[in-house]
This record gives C-alpha cells, structure tokens and sequence, in this order.
C-alpha cells in the first residue's frame, strides 16, 4: 500500500475545505448524485491525512561498524 506523501498534506487539508463547501452547496440544492460523489472524496481525503498522522519516523538506520 502506497502512503501518502506527507509534504502533499497542505494541499490536502484545501482539498477538505473544498469539499466542505461543495457538499453544503450539494445539500442546500439537493443534487443527491453530488452530494454522494463529494462525501467519498471527502472521506478519502480525511483518511489520507488520517495515514500521513500515523506515520511514525524511524530515522536512519545504524549500520553497526566491523
């Protein structure tokens, strides 16, 4: 499984925001087919950035000396 890169998560929290409002619009219109797309990229996105919290830092490995 590929994580995400974590230097994308900027551009990621705009892409929440984004969707946000799009699925506000969606809901005051009713356009149900829209609405239903948005909610799956919205909750895509939180995942995303829900894998990039989780990713722990190992550090460089320590190669012992012979």
């Amino acid at each position: 499984m590929l994580r995400p890169d974590p230097t994308q998560r900027a551009r990621l929290e705009e892409l929440i925001e984004a969707l946000r409002i799009r699925k506000i619009e969606a809901e005051d219109r009713g356009w149900l087919g829209e609405l239903e797309g948005i909610e799956i990229s919205l909750e895509a996105a939180q995942e995303k950035i829900s894998q990039m919290v989780r990713q722990v830092s190992l550090g460089m490995p320590v190669v012992p000396s012979l």
